[in-house]
Parts: C-alpha cells; structure tokens; sequence
C-alpha cells in the first residue's frame, strides 16, 4: 500500500492525511467545487475535483471517486466518517476495482447497517438488549397491539436509521399511529427504507459506546469507553473518556460485550459499539458503527494510540501490535464539537463567513479542523468546524482545561457552539458526572440564558464605561514648548 485516497472533506480528511503522511505514504484528496480552495485540497499529495457542491455529484458519487482513483494508480480508499464510510455497496466496489477499502468488509457493513439486523446479529450471543420488536412493523394496528405489550412509553426508530432521524417517543396508546406513520415518512425520505421498529423506551439513559479494534488474524481489543450523553437532536456535541460513571467491572463487562458484537458479523478494522446504560447501571445494545467515530480522539488520548494508522496497518493485513493486557486508561479527555450553529436559537446552522478564526494554543489541547480564517461556511454540508480536544491528568483537570481552551478559540463571523461548551463546563450536573441524554432539555435554558449573556454584555459596557470615565478625569493637558508653533509661524 503506497497511495491512498481520502473520500472526505473537512477536518476528518485533513486528520486521515496527517497520519498518512506520518507514515510516509502518498496520499490524493478528493473535493467539490465548493471545497476547491479547503485545507484538505492542498494538504494532500494530489487531489482531484469530483464536480458540483452537492453531495450527491461529488462526495457520494461512487462512480466519479472509484474512476478517479483507478486513473490515479491508488491502492487503498479512507472512507473517512458520513457520505460513503458506511455503504456496503461502496466497499464492495471498491474491492472488485482491484483497492483496498479500509474498514471492514461489505458483508459486516450490510449487517450492522440495519439496526433490526444487527439485534438479529447479536441476539445468539446473549448481549442485553432493550426489549421490543425483533422485526420490521409496517401495519399500524399490529404496531399498535405490540406497543402495549412492551408497556409505554416506547421508543420507534428508523431501521436504517441514525442522528436521530425517524425516531419517535410514544407515551400512550392515543398517539401511537400517528407517531409511527410519522416516523415511517421520515426514515423513507431520509433513508429510502421506511422500515421501523419499537423498543421500550429508558427514560434517563447515559449513551456510552466501546470503541473496538480487530484485525484479519483473529486478534481483537477494546479501547474503553466513551461517554457520549450530552447530545443535541440525538446529535453528540461533548464527549469524554472515560465516563465518569463506568466502574473497573462495568467496563469489563461492556468491553466483552463489544467484542461479542464485533465477532458476530466477522469484525475487522475500527468499529464502535454503542450501549444506553440505565439508572441502575445496566447496559443495552444499541447498535454498532462501523466506520471510525467523529469523537475518536479521546480515546487517542487516553491510550497513546492513533487510530487512523492502527486502520491502515489492520488493512494492509498486519496483525493487532498488542494485546487487552496490554492497555491502559491513561488520564482524561473531553471533546466538543465546533459547530457553525447557534445555541441560542435550538442549535440551527449558522453559515457566514469566518471573519476571526484562532485556535487555542496550549498545552494538552489538540485541534482536528478543516478550515481557515476567511474562509466561507458550505451551506452544502455538516456544519462541524473543527473538534476541540483536551487531555488532563484527571476529569477535573480536563474540564478546567477545556475552559481555558473555549476562552482562547475565537471564532468571529458565525454563531458556534463554543459558548455551549462553556455553559456545560461550568454547570454543576456535568462536573458531578451527574446528566443523562437529557441534559440539554433538563439544564440548558435558552430564555434564560440568552438573558444572562444579555445581562453580561450590558454590565461589560457599564464597566467600560466607567473607566473610560475614570480615565478621562485623570486626563491632564501637557504643556510643551512646540505648543507654540502657531505663534512663531505668524511671527
């Protein structure tokens, strides 16, 4: 393997070209007229314009990425994560054009891409799961009598579904048809596939997932946990590693678990298991993901371990460097997403132009991001900036790290979620390690915050202006021979 190509855009590209290059391989970017100008475009080796903005003519067009690529004399296509990193279709092709894909194979895409599948996957194996349906439901009264027999309130989700897309709570029986068709309209427009299924809903889960490393030789680890509950939209925004919650013996059980997931559908490459773990501390499959993860890095920091070489050398047939005893949870680290959106207007996108864009510079902080000062926001794709990352000795070092590093990122021109960051750092659930996936609807108050930061703005002024007062008094004319001028000039 020599040259790879990255099928991505933005920060995940620029990271996998980091490692890349790292590695002294040769590298090709692929990108959208849009992206035409992007970091990632002019980091890499080569790079190759795919076509139009949308994604459908450039970073999902299959045809235009695997031509390009044979043309190019590549070896081996980085999905990245989003667009093509999970379509089983893709790899395939991919393989038979003579490259190697870099994940795992076809057949453990297919069955972890649908969610019913992968219940069906891993149910021999004796993992806990949420009860519910172990099936598709299409007609509303059979939907209907099954909700009752699980016990409301229930959770529909969209079998092909993610991000929270055709997910609906049910709390009775009275609003159960209409919550299923509308989650069937949903997941057929955002999917294809109108498929759902229902499953009891917990009512204060921690999201909390396993990242999973296996190779094409049988060996096989888990790298602990990520804690993923503090979402937006069923979206994460701040994760950690590890979670604040997880005992020595929990995570044993989740790591096993894991594992257990990943050998059902024959595993290799990176992948993610995802668990809700309940009030009482036990744990449900949720479901797998098999791509690498947006919060990756955290898990980096706790072990040493970059994850984009570990795909590459598991791709290139190399066996896994270490075993489970070999690894340890070193320190603490917390990730948050910087998005273009604005907290204080339910997290909608906001696009502009990035008029000031400094990053943090400090120790213990990383910053994975795909653009630059002056650059202009895409209306075309996910709002991520870039994944501000810190690494502490301990939870608390972390947190107050990652305060400092927020106050030093200044982002102009565009609302982030950098301020939401703060908010959490400084509330006193997040740093108990007390919240659940509700922690949005539960603590964050836009009406009062926005009146706080208004309250603020307004007491900054005052200060201002009292100094600008102060100063003023204090003020004295100097006296200075070439005060004179005027009258030797007449002179």
């Amino acid at each position: 393997m020599k040259k790879i190509l990255v099928a991505n855009r933005g920060e995940i590209a620029v990271r996998i070209l980091r490692t890349i290059r790292k590695m002294g391989l040769k590298s090709v970017a692929v990108f959208s007229e849009a992206d035409r100008n992007a970091p990632h475009v002019l980091f890499a080796d080569e790079a190759v314009c795919l076509g139009p903005a949308a994604s459908s003519e450039s970073y999902l067009n299959i045809e235009k990425i695997i031509g390009f690529a044979v043309s190019l004399g590549v070896d081996a296509i980085h999905p990245g994560y989003g667009f093509l990193s999970e379509n089983a279709v893709f790899a395939k092709r991919v393989n038979d054009a003579g490259m190697i894909f870099i994940g795992p194979g076809p057949g453990a895409i297919a069955s972890m891409g649908s969610k019913l599948a992968a219940k069906e996957a891993v149910k021999k194996y004796g993992i806990p799961m949420v009860p519910g349906t172990d099936k598709a439901v299409n007609d509303l009264d059979e939907a209907t009598r099954l909700a009752s027999t699980i016990g409301y309130p229930i959770l529909i989700k969209a079998s092909a579904g993610g991000g929270g897309k055709g997910m609906r709570i049910v709390h009775s029986a009275d609003e159960c048809r209409s919550q299923i068709e509308r989650a069937i309209s949903e997941a057929q427009s955002a999917f294809g596939d109108g498929s759902v299924f229902m499953e009891k809903y917990i009512s204060s889960p921690r999201h909390i997932e396993v990242q999973v490393l296996a190779d094409h030789h049988g060996n096989m680890v888990h790298l602990f946990e990520r804690e993923c509950s503090i979402q937006r939209r069923h979206q994460k925004v701040i994760e950690e590693s590890p979670s604040a919650i997880v005992t020595p013996e929990l995570r044993k059980q989740m790591g096993e678990a894991a594992l257990m997931v990943a050998r059902s559908c024959g595993y290799t490459s990176t992948g993610t298991v995802e668990f809700l773990v309940d009030e009482n501390r036990k744990f449900y499959f949720l479901e797998m993901n098999t791509r690498l993860q947006v919060e990756h890095p955290v898990t980096e920091m706790i072990t040493g371990l970059d994850l984009v070489e570990e795909q590459i050398r598991i791709a290139r047939g190399e066996k896994l460097r270490f075993k489970q005893d070999d690894l340890a949870i070193k320190g603490h680290s917390i990730e948050l997403r910087v998005y273009a959106e604005d907290p204080a207007n339910d997290f909608l996108p906001s696009i502009g132009k990035l008029n000031r864009y400094t990053r943090p510079a400090m120790p213990g902080v990383r910053v994975d991001d795909g653009y630059e000062e002056g650059m202009t926001i895409p209306v075309y794709y996910d709002p991520l900036l870039a994944k501000l990352v810190v690494y502490g000795d301990d939870r608390t070092d972390a947190i107050a790290k990652m305060k400092e590093a927020i106050r030093q990122f200044r982002i102009d021109g565009v609302s982030t979620t950098l301020p939401f960051g703060s908010f959490v750092m400084e509330n006193h659930a997040f740093a108990e390690g007390d919240f659940d996936t509700h922690f949005v609807k539960k603590h964050f108050d836009t009406d009062a915050w926005n009146a706080g930061r208004e309250q603020k703005a307004r007491l900054a002024g005052i200060i201002a202006l009292r100094f600008y007062l102060d100063q003023l008094k204090k003020t004295v004319a100097v006296t200075h021979s070439s005060d004179n001028w005027r009258m030797r000039v007449r002179d």
